[in-house]
């Protein structure tokens, strides 16, 4: 009990409201969003195309909010932006359980993601802002437990209630955000913070971003590169839910029992993984991770069963630990201390993979089946290693100012 109260009095309470309210949001989410491609496909008359275009529209909202967001929360105050995007949450998952057109599916989905664009950086700085430094890895280490905890939960109870009525997870997690940001305003109000100002940074624009890909060819290779992971990493969280529905006998809980194993493996492999990967390079890192994730889609393509599917969705996401990280220490290694604000913003052009794979893996899905896609999607992983091989090549030519030593 001492331990408990120490552990409660070493953080503010917003801290803690908000690693908890991002287990209950996640697990909301989770138990919602993974399976929109499904619902889609049972309650519309959209095509698997289609589908993937209206889901991947979503990841392009948010590449667009990503840009807006910090001059709309200079204009209107960061708590203000966060609230909203916590309310505009509940009202996107209560419209996803009631509407029926497409094209209002599509723009529920374009804002989900503008509310995640929106959410995600405040929030990360209100929980700095509330933490002395030293804690603070501590802290973000917390909520990125948290965000996996949430997505090992949420799957399961998603085809569980999934089962009494296919719009019931949605509006479960409308209902869970509309209680999240009440609580979290209430709580605002009460310990009387009324700014989230954060650490002032220039804001990242649009033509910012494009500016510094068209002069850095080393940085256009890696955004290259990263566009490419983006399309592979979309069919498994988006497009393996409708070949599974389609291929497999209780396809929905398959997939269910999937999203909470590479949760899981997330949880349990992070630590150790990454002390293992901090001894190799990012470009080593890298490599190895779309081996992993070549590796775990050659196993969805010619697996039948559940164990071997839970076999390749475990490879699959030690890809995922692999790969992420180390793309973002690649990033961070190649920006010149006085951009990396720019280069970080453009980094977040690499969305436009989440965008077009949905919609690219519909019609392989199509045109070609299961297997094909996700063979092709093996090689063309495989292949984006190539773009981050290059772009590491090039940084080997660039003046010594530049940590080009510890790309390779």
């Amino acid at each position: 009990m001492n331990r408990l109260r120490g552990f409660l009095g070493s953080y503010h309470p917003i801290v803690h409201t908000l690693i908890l309210g991002t287990v209950m949001a996640r697990a909301a989410s989770s138990m919602s969003l993974p399976f929109l491609a499904i619902y889609l496909a049972k309650h519309t008359s959209m095509s698997a195309v289609m589908i993937g275009v209206v889901i991947g529209m979503g990841a392009l909202a948010g590449t667009v909010g990503g840009f807006i967001g910090g001059n709309l929360s200079d204009r209107f105050g960061r708590r203000i932006i966060m609230l909203a995007a916590l309310f505009g949450w509940a009202v996107v998952f209560v419209g996803f359980s009631i509407v029926k057109l497409p094209v209002l599916f599509m723009m529920l989905n374009m804002l989900n993601g503008l509310c995640r664009s929106f959410y995600e950086p405040v929030s990360q700085a209100l929980m700095a802002d509330l933490t002395e430094p030293a804690k603070r890895l501590s802290v973000f280490s917390m909520r990125y437990m948290a965000i996996n905890v949430g997505v090992a939960i949420g799957p399961l109870l998603g085809a569980f209630f999934a089962t009494m009525d296919g719009a019931l997870p949605f509006l479960l997690t409308g209902i869970v955000y509309f209680i999240y940001a009440v609580t979290l305003y209430v709580l605002l109000i009460v310990f009387g913070i009324k700014q989230i100002e954060g650490e002032k940074k220039q804001p990242v624009t649009f033509v910012s971003a494009l500016r510094v890909i068209q002069r850095d060819v080393t940085f256009r290779y890696f955004i290259l590169g990263g566009i490419i992971g983006a399309i592979g990493y979309s069919q498994v969280m988006v497009t393996l839910s409708q070949y599974l529905e389609q291929n497999f006998t209780e396809g929905v809980k398959l997939f269910a029992v999937l999203m909470s194993v590479n949760a899981i493996v997330v949880i349990a492999m992070q630590i150790p993984l990454t002390r293992i990967s901090d001894k190799y390079s990012p470009l080593v890192a890298i490599i190895l991770g779309n081996l992993m994730f070549a590796l775990g889609d050659i196993g969805f393509a010619f697996s039948h069963s559940l164990v071997p599917m839970i076999i390749s969705m475990a490879i699959f996401t030690l890809g995922e630990i692999l790969n992420y990280p180390a793309a973002n220490m690649l990033i961070d290694k190649l920006a010149p201390e006085h951009m990396r604000g720019t280069y970080f913003g453009a980094q977040t052009l690499t969305n436009v993979g989440h965008f077009m794979g949905p919609w690219v893996g519909g019609f392989l899905l199509v045109a070609y089946g299961g297997t094909a896609l996700y063979l092709v999607i093996a090689f063309v992983t495989l292949a984006g290693s190539l773009f981050y091989w290059k772009g590491a090549n090039n940084l080997q030519a660039l003046p010594k100012n530049r940590s080009k030593k510890e790309v390779f």
